[in-house]
């Protein structure tokens, strides 16, 4: 079986379809459902009329036989031959008499009866004996026994001659299937006698049997004008009826119409008129099918164009033919809007271009916001300072990017007002805190009352943190300056004073603070130097081959003074043979120097400051080893920037320029070697560097 066609039902073709389709139903119906309503209601009515006039001609026949039989009574109670009969007591003849008199009229029944109300003779067979009471008189009667009732018009008068009273005659017809055509033929109605609601006679095809296992579905209507009206069917035909109730209640007249032709009738008019209906369906459907497709296919077409022009492509140009004016007028519209919406395109295009590269080339980060503070554009500057993309913030509001630290207020109530510049401290994407520069600018676009807040930042945290740490380091310079120089003014003043007057040690003495001054000052005028070549891009060192040992000797002699006046131990470690190293030697006696003055510096007294030097390949490796308290692991990652020094241990000053350990870093690293710290196993800390060994051959 192949696949059905997929029908869409938003098309406009499919639509004016089934909208033509839907007008000519409803159309149909408007016209038609009223006609035909109108067709059956005046053939029923016409039935129902039928019946209701059988209905008043049945009731007047019933009242024209009531009154003859009554007749028919008074005429026989009269007659002579009657009288004389009762006169002689002749029982026989008189039987013989009622006989002969019923073959001249209609009459079912003649019985006499004497004045003890005693039946003398009788002609018919009705089911009961008695008939003889004063009390009849004219009229309908049920007579019934245990097996059938019959229905009787009887009739009664005394006979009477001269004064004297001999009997009474009682004459009377029975309400039988013959008595039901009679009425049937004088009427042109069906007639079924019912006797406590029981059929006795019909003169429906099969009579009363046929009325009992024939009739079925049959349903009671208020019909006007005709009382106890009823539909019912018998053996597939159908039949409009009304019930007559006479003197008696418990007889009844169900007067019927056959309108098994009524209803064909109808069934023919509504089939032509449904059939009229249809056929105008399918005229209108078909003209609405191809009105629709005329009008339908050239917009599906300008749809389609329209489409296409919406995925960026306005080179096709659209051509579409069609016999409406209209969709022509629209077709023509719509390719000067393609060209019109091209070039406008192009120009957009180049100014996204243009706009995009300056955007990416600002370093400072751009942010607008709605007036409810949620975020509406975030720039490629934005992107690299906070670490988050523009797909991830974007709706996102700015209390959630943007976290300030170390306070309880929320960004947004802390937005800088136009053209003024704020500090925040935020906690960026990474964990990383950050101090930003902000100002802001308010914006309105065209056409709209919603102001928007323009947000221009930039990542200071670095300069805060140099201009932090240079403040820092002037007060520890300035310190670290002062403490030698006033040690060198003292001691220099006392010489001058006392100098003739000093023993030799005393004066050695002198001579050695002057030195431990000096060498002091020396060491940190060269990290001075040093970091601001590193800074300036001037950084040069110049190594050769030299014997590890000479630069040691060099650093030791520097440091034994001070190392002696702090009561330290300094242990030299060497191999056998010692390695000659490619190095500047005046750079790598100062990375010594300055890995020996720290270690000097935060070790306690009477302590042992050593120097291994052990070989690792084509590598030398010379590490500093100190009794100190360590650095933590936290620390670490910090230690050999600038401006930063390691924490000192109880007691001991925190002053220090931070400039050793960084100009190590650079001077190891322009050496190609490699510099560490690590913990020492019984406490303190192992400074490290690595350099390339000169091959002996």
């Amino acid at each position: 079986m192949g696949n059905w066609p997929t029908i869409d039902w938003r098309s406009l073709t499919v639509q004016m379809v089934l909208s033509f389709i839907a007008l000519v139903l409803l159309t149909a119906a408007a016209v038609g459902l009223p006609a035909i309503t109108l067709i059956k209601n005046q053939i029923e009515r016409q039935a129902w009329t039928q019946v209701n006039q059988g209905s008043q001609a049945t009731q007047a026949l019933y009242t024209a036989l009531q009154s003859n039989i009554n007749d028919l009574g008074t005429l026989t109670a009269q007659r002579p031959t009657l009288k004389q009969l009762l006169n002689q007591g002749d029982v026989e003849l008189l039987a013989d008499y009622l006989q002969t008199l019923q073959t001249g009229t209609d009459l079912d029944l003649l019985k006499v009866c004497d004045n003890d109300q005693q039946p003398l003779a009788r002609t018919g067979d009705p089911l009961t004996g008695g008939l003889c009471e004063s009390a009849i008189g004219a009229g309908f009667y049920v007579l019934s026994s245990e097996t059938e009732k019959q229905i009787w018009l009887l009739a009664a008068d005394t006979i009477e001659d001269g004064a004297s009273v001999l009997g009474r005659v009682v004459v009377g017809i029975t309400l039988d299937d013959a008595f039901a055509q009679q009425m049937k033929s004088q009427t042109g109605l069906e007639h079924t006698l019912l006797a406590d609601g029981q059929p006795v006679a019909s003169s429906i095809i099969g009579g009363t049997t046929s009325w009992l296992t024939g009739t079925h579905a049959a349903v009671e209507n208020d019909v006007p004008g005709v009382s106890r009206a009823v539909e019912f069917e018998m053996y597939g035909r159908p039949y409009y009826s009304a019930r007559l109730t006479n003197v008696d209640p418990s007889f009844e007249d169900e007067v019927a119409l056959d309108v098994t032709d009524v209803v064909a009738t109808e069934q023919r008019l509504v089939g032509l008129l449904l059939g009229s209906i249809v056929l105008v369906i399918l005229i209108g459907s078909i003209l609405g099918v191809f009105l629709a497709r005329r009008v339908g296919l050239p917009l599906t077409k300008l749809a389609n164009a329209a489409e296409v022009f919406s995925t960026g492509n306005l080179d096709s140009s659209v051509h579409v033919e069609a016999k409406v004016r209209e969709i022509s007028q629209l077709a023509q519209a719509l390719e000067n809007a393609r060209i019109d919406l091209q070039h406008s395109v192009a120009e957009l295009r180049q100014a996204k271009v243009w706009t995009d590269n300056l955007l990416e080339a600002i370093n400072e980060g751009i942010v607008t916001l709605d007036r409810y503070g949620y975020i509406t554009f975030f720039s490629p500057g934005a992107e690299r300072i906070t670490g988050l993309s523009q797909e991830e913030v974007l709706h996102q509001h700015c209390d959630q990017v943007f976290q300030v630290v170390d306070t309880d207020e929320r960004f947004s109530r802390n937005l800088p007002p136009p053209d003024r510049q704020i500090k925040s401290t935020v906690v960026l994407a990474d964990g990383r805190i950050a101090t930003l520069s902000l100002t802001g600018a308010r914006l309105v676009p065209p056409d709209s009352d919603d102001a928007e807040m323009a947000l221009v930042f930039r990542d200071v945290s670095e300069a805060e943190m140099v201009h932090h740490f240079m403040g820092e380091f002037l007060a520890n310079i300035t310190h670290e300056f002062r403490t030698p120089i006033s040690a060198l003014a003292a001691s220099t003043e006392l010489l001058l004073d006392q100098a003739d007057d000093l023993k030799p040690d005393e004066l050695r003495n002198l001579l050695n603070a002057l030195y431990m001054g000096i060498v002091g000052l020396q060491t940190l005028v060269d990290n001075l130097l040093e970091s601001a070549r590193l800074e300036a891009g001037r950084f040069r060192v110049f190594p050769r081959p030299i014997e590890l040992g000479e630069i040691i000797a060099d650093a030791t002699h520097i440091m034994q003074p001070l190392l002696i006046r702090h009561r330290k131990q300094l242990l030299v470690e060497l191999p056998t043979i010692i390695p000659v190293v490619q190095a500047d030697s005046r750079r790598i006696t100062q990375v010594l120097v300055n890995l020996l003055s720290n270690a000097n510096k935060y070790s306690p007294d009477n302590t042992e400051i050593a120097i291994h030097v052990a070989e690792d390949g084509d590598r030398v490796r010379i590490a500093v080893t100190d009794q100190g308290p360590g650095i933590s692991a936290d620390f670490r990652p910090s230690l050999f920037r600038r401006f930063v020094r390691p924490e000192s241990g109880a007691g001991k000053s925190r002053y220090g320029a931070g400039l050793g350990l960084p100009v190590v870093k650079a001077i190891i690293e322009a050496h190609g070697g490699e510099v560490g710290v690590e913990d020492r196993p019984e406490g303190g800390s192992v400074f490290w560097f690595t350099l390339s060994k000169v091959d002996d051959s």
